[in-house]
């Protein structure tokens, strides 16, 4: 399982102006954006524990803006504006303090949260005497620290005592939410399980959104009507798939039912924001991922020499590491022999391509390919034409599968007989067809 928690981003994108305005986006490293924003904000003279609390508000606030892909999930292609009536002063190419850029190196990778929440706290502030508001006061920090607080003390007096600093958070470069893809019917994984997440809690609110079921992350057809109704109630193109315009709205729609950008919020927890599989996977790794890429890896070795094709199993092994290195060497990828996220859509594009390109001389076994989704009850069409066919021949000479109708529909009779399959053979009785079901059906029709 892989627990999301928020990483310190290399680099921040900043709007000049506010939201709505035609002004130019600057991309620069977020240390020097934190810096910018300090040295805007706040006077070198004050006290370092002053200086400090406020830059803990700083970053938590920027961090705060980044996780929960604020702007993004309103169609904008920026994580902050310079605008201090929405975000923070930023001032483009200004100069700044020797005392706050040491600071900032510091605890840069540092931030605030709240009681038992992951994401970054939405640390609000005003300066205390031109304005006031329910957040931290700057210039109330300056008297605070000249009484001996420490920078947590003075975090806790305007945040509460429920909260707390997480230090030494990872710093790498910020990975954009949604997975580069269309998610639809028969789609799996973290994206699928956020996806589904997400539309539950927005029930609460909305609860014309049916019910999703599903907890092992397979997009199935619960979750393609909650994401229709989903679609419907927010007036966005009713298609059950999830592209990049639904997939923001669901996020925008999410962070605001929980109040994840508010002071108040209901918060994000670490059950919440824990997933079933790994976004990276290495030797010693086993489960449904391997044994999905081994699939995909030995289709593409099977027509490209450049790939060996080794025999593997449901464990991450010497022959997965060979292989992964080899497919990352054929597509440009850095040969580490560790399978990532941006490994996963190269694969997926590749094995793609295989199945709209099919050599004829290999025209016999293109029957006998994987779809490249997870076929489910309600699922209709060709490929589930396709493995019934495959399933009839199975129920001829084994009489104790219910049986099949070759119709292209994933009814309740091709339920039973997978549910009976997967007993048989030793895997998940979930009643859902994954590469390794689908390779095993292939092989038993053979017989």
């Amino acid at each position: 399982m892989s627990i999301r928690y928020p990483i310190v981003p290399t680099n921040i994108t900043i709007h000049l102006g506010p939201p709505n305005t035609d002004a130019k986006n600057i991309t620069i490293p977020f240390t020097d954006y934190i810096s910018n924003v300090a040295s805007s904000e706040l006077y070198p003279t004050w006290p370092r524990n002053a200086l400090v609390a406020n830059i803990y508000s700083i970053i938590s606030f920027a961090m705060n803006r980044i996780y929960n892909e604020w702007y993004k999930s309103k169609g904008y292609n920026f994580d902050i504006t310079s605008s201090p009536v929405y975000d923070q002063t930023f001032k483009e190419n200004r100069s700044t303090y020797e005392n706050i850029d040491n600071i900032v190196e510091e605890i840069f990778n540092n931030y605030v949260v709240k009681d038992n929440q992951i994401q970054p706290y939405f640390t609000t502030y005003c300066d205390g005497r031109v304005t006031k508001c329910n957040g931290l006061s700057q210039w109330g920090t300056v008297e605070l620290a000249n009484q001996g607080k420490t920078p947590l003390d003075i975090l806790k007096y305007y945040y509460g005592n429920d909260i707390s600093i997480v230090y030494d958070a990872k710093v790498q470069d910020n990975v954009e939410g949604y997975p580069g893809y269309d998610v639809s019917y028969g789609s799996f994984g973290n994206p699928v399980l956020l996806i589904q997440r997400d539309l539950r809690r927005i029930r609460q609110n909305y609860p014309a959104i049916p019910n999703i079921n599903n907890k092992y992350g397979i997009y199935d057809e619960e979750t393609v009507n909650a994401v229709k109704k989903f679609q419907e109630i927010f007036n966005l193109k009713v298609t059950g798939e999830v592209d990049k315009a639904t997939w923001y709205k669901i996020k925008y729609i999410y962070t605001s039912v929980k109040k994840l950008s508010d002071l108040y919020s209901e918060g994000l927890t670490k059950e919440e924001a824990t997933f079933l599989y790994e976004d990276e996977l290495k030797y010693g790794d086993k489960g449904i991922e391997v044994e999905y890429i081994h699939y995909f890896l030995d289709a593409i070795a099977f027509l490209d020499k450049d790939i060996p094709r080794l025999k593997t199993n449901s464990i991450y092994n010497d022959n997965t590491v060979e292989m992964v290195k080899a497919f990352q060497k054929k597509y440009n990828l850095e040969p580490t022999g560790i399978f990532t996220y941006a490994d996963f859509k190269v694969l997926k594009n590749a094995y793609d391509s295989i199945l709209k390109s099919f050599p004829i001389e290999y025209k016999e076994y293109i029957d006998e390919l994987y779809p490249d989704y997870f076929l489910v009850r309600g699922v209709t069409g060709d490929d589930v034409k396709r493995f019934q066919k495959f399933l009839l021949k199975i129920c001829k000479y084994d009489h104790s599968i219910p049986g099949v109708r070759v119709n292209g529909i994933f009814d309740e009779l091709t339920e039973k007989s997978v549910l009976k399959l997967q007993k048989d053979y030793g895997f998940d009785v979930n009643g859902i067809v994954g590469p390794l079901l689908w390779k095993k059906v292939v092989e038993l029709s053979k017989r």
